[in-house]
């Protein structure tokens, strides 16, 4: 089971930093994806880390903003973002699978959302 936390309401220009926490497996075996879907918009992937060597991706829109990380002892991955904008606004999930499936968006095994709104 995985489930996010984290998400909240922040100015443009803040940061937040959200987590997925599993429970029942050891993430640290496992690629861990992040997604967001804002209202009216389709689901994005937005970073993800891989399971074998700690490699990280992003999606374009949040380069250089954010920061996908995991904690084994904590079984827990997050994503530190910062310099967020309005465009960041949106539900936030993790997922996990094969890295095949979180690059395709057709992951498995999913947490629920966490809202985060950047708004002034």
């Amino acid at each position: 089971q995985l489930q996010a936390s984290g998400g909240g309401l922040v100015q443009p220009g803040g940061s937040l930093r959200l987590s997925c926490a599993a429970s029942g497996f050891t993430l640290d075996y496992y690629v861990i994806g992040w997604f967001r879907q804002a209202p009216g918009k389709e689901r994005e992937g937005v970073s993800c880390i891989s399971s074998s060597d700690g490699s990280t991706r992003y999606a374009d829109s949040v380069k250089g903003r954010f920061t996908i990380s995991r904690d084994n002892v904590k079984n827990t991955v997050f994503l530190q973002m910062n310099s967020l904008k309005p465009e960041d606004t949106a539900v936030y999930y993790c997922a996990t699978d094969s890295l095949t499936a979180i690059l395709a968006g057709t992951a498995r095994y999913w947490g629920q959302g966490t809202l985060v709104t950047v708004s002034s």
